[in-house]
This record gives C-alpha cells, sequence and structure tokens, in this order.
C-alpha cells in the first residue's frame, strides 16, 4: 500500500506554518489542500481541544464571510494530531500567496465575543468550546507568523528522506 502525501512530510522538522500538502485537478480547474500547522507535531503539546473547535468555528465563519475569499473557500478543519487546521482553497496558489489570508482569519479571532454556531441545534457538541483558549492559541500563532514572514521554512515542507531499494521498497528516515 502506498503512503498517502501527507505521511511523507517529516513531522520531526516540520515548524509552524502555511504548507501546500496538496493539490488535486479536477476537470478544468484545481484545488489545493494547505496544512496550517500552529504547533511542533510530537515535540510540543498539542491545542486544547475545546479551544481547536473554537477556533473551527471561529476562522470556518471568518472564511466564509470574507468577500475576497468566500467564494474560493471549499473546506476549514482541524487536523486529527490537533497540532493544526486544513483550509482547502480553489485554484493553485502557493502556499505564501495566503500569508494574508491566513493572518486576517487568526487576528480575527482576538475580536470575537462569541463562538458562533454554539447552540445544540447549530453545532454537535455545543460545550466543547472555550473563546479565551481560543483566543491565546490564534494570538500565539499571529504572532509567530508576523516574526517569521521572511521566513522560507514557514511555507516549505520538510521531506522525509527515502531509500529506494533495487526491489522498490521504500525505507524513510524517520
Amino acid at each position: 500500500m502506498e503512503l498517502i502525501q501527507s505521511f511523507s512530510v517529516d513531522h520531526m522538522r516540520i515548524v509552524p506554518g502555511i504548507f501546500t500538502s496538496r493539490v488535486d485537478y479536477l476537470g478544468d480547474y484545481s484545488v489545493t489542500t494547505y496544512d496550517i500547522r500552529l504547533k511542533r507535531p510530537n515535540r510540543e503539546p498539542v491545542i486544547d481541544v475545546l479551544a481547536m473547535h473554537s477556533l473551527e468555528h471561529l476562522i470556518a465563519t471568518y472564511l466564509r464571510n470574507n468577500d475576497d475569499w468566500k467564494d474560493e473557500v471549499i473546506y476549514w478543519g482541524p487536523m486529527g494530531c490537533l497540532t493544526g487546521f486544513y483550509l482547502i482553497l480553489k485554484g493553485n496558489r502557493a502556499s505564501s500567496e495566503i500569508f494574508d489570508l491566513v493572518l486576517s482569519a487568526f487576528k480575527s479571532v482576538d475580536e470575537a465575543d462569541e463562538v458562533p454556531g454554539t447552540t445544540p441545534e447549530n453545532c454537535g457538541y455545543c460545550r466543547l468550546h472555550n473563546l479565551e483558549m481560543a483566543k491565546w492559541y490564534a494570538n500565539e500563532f499571529v504572532s509567530y507568523l508576523e516574526s517569521n514572514e521572511d521566513n522560507a521554512d514557514i511555507f516549505e515542507y520538510p521531506k522525509t528522506q527515502r531509500l529506494v531499494t533495487e526491489s522498490g521498497q521504500n525505507f524513510y528516515d524517520s
């Protein structure tokens, strides 16, 4: 069985940032999945699950109401490992080209007075939210992005090195 693309990222070397995870071509158009990584996997504590859920609601609402981007947004949701989010957009842009969008989305969290869509009718588990912790994580990521805007490492995935034997077996360094 072939290893999926996201498992070929070296999770011991990745830093927080905005990465192109994959580009899919669907007939006449493409969609790009971006890895919005807030935490270093396997080295930092993961994002608190209540804050993660609140960030999902807050940023999804921001993205889907952003006049410049709302028609491009297909999906915003958390990673199962709780170290970041996936953003799927129409088109094929370099990850650095969505820097301002991601930065403004996370900055918008600090302005929120409540988490949208948290009634029992709107949310699968409406008590699983923490706005103040969501703000803390958002502010931490905003500060990180602003101080690393010119650092290419926040836009380029570190890939695992593969040794391929004569018989075609793959071995990975991590």
